[in-house]
This record gives structure tokens, C-alpha cells and sequence, in this order.
């Protein structure tokens, strides 16, 4: 399990870092509106305090729903300030932004390879084959 945590932090980092990154339940999905088939990984974030936020629970339940049905590999996470500080969030002056929701992409031109993303791939695609079709990953404080 650990392995995986520091997979989905290593594609985190790469991803902001060539701009494949899009942060907030809102705008991944107005993404996965116009571009489903650029998402290559969806994480939702959430820690205990959020379990009992109900609007929240049900954008998951419709952003896990459409990952499905897109073929789309989506992670639970939970470890907020740890997102929070792989991120650099809240940079300095701006407004913290919604971590609940992440998507990684790869445009349609590119064929960005990480190693990273393939482990996070491989263990939700193991996980699928169990039946359990939104694996965690709890990231390491």
C-alpha cells in the first residue's frame, strides 16, 4: 500500500508540474464535460470531518459513476494536509483551493509515460478484478 501512496504522490507532482493537473470537484467536472477522454486517473480526497458533508458524498457518488462508465482509473485518498502539502497548498495570498477532487490528463496528442501512473493504473485495475471498484489509498503524513 505504501508503494501505491508514493505512486499517486509522484504523479501528483509530475502532473502539476507539466500542467496535467485539474483541482476542484467543479472544474474536473466541467473537464469531464468537454473532455472525458483526456482523464487518465480521478482521485477523490477526503478525510473523516468530510464523511458526513452529504453534498459532497453525492458529487462522489456521480463523478465515481461517470469515471465508470468512462473507463476512467479513480482512487479514494484520504490524508488532506498531506495532499495539501504535495500540492503547495495554499500558495501564499491565493485562496486554498477544493482538494477534493483531482484529475491527472494526458491530451490526446501526447502519450505522457510515468511509472508512476502505470502503478496507480495497475492497482486499480487489480483492485477492479477483486470487485472493489474505488480502491483507497490513505497518503503518508
Amino acid at each position: 500500500m505504501r508503494a501505491v501512496s508514493e505512486a499517486v504522490e509522484r504523479v501528483l507532482v509530475a502532473a502539476q508540474r507539466q500542467d496535467r493537473l485539474t483541482v476542484g470537484v467543479y472544474e474536473s467536472a466541467k473537464l469531464m464535460n468537454v473532455d472525458p477522454d483526456s482523464v487518465v486517473l480521478c482521485l477523490l480526497a477526503t478525510d473523516e470531518e468530510d464523511e458526513g458533508d452529504i453534498a459532497l458524498q453525492i458529487h462522489f457518488t456521480l463523478i465515481q459513476a461517470f469515471c465508470c462508465d468512462n473507463d476512467i482509473h479513480i482512487l479514494r485518498v484520504s490524508g488532506m494536509q498531506r495532499l495539501a502539502a504535495i500540492l503547495g497548498e495554499p500558495e501564499p495570498g491565493a485562496e486554498p483551493r477544493d482538494l477534493h477532487c483531482l484529475l491527472v490528463t494526458n491530451p490526446h496528442t501526447d502519450a505522457w509515460k510515468s511509472q508512476g501512473l502505470a502503478e496507480v493504473a495497475s492497482y486499480c485495475a487489480e483492485s477492479r478484478d477483486k470487485n472493489q471498484w474505488v480502491p483507497y489509498v490513505c497518503l503518508q503524513e
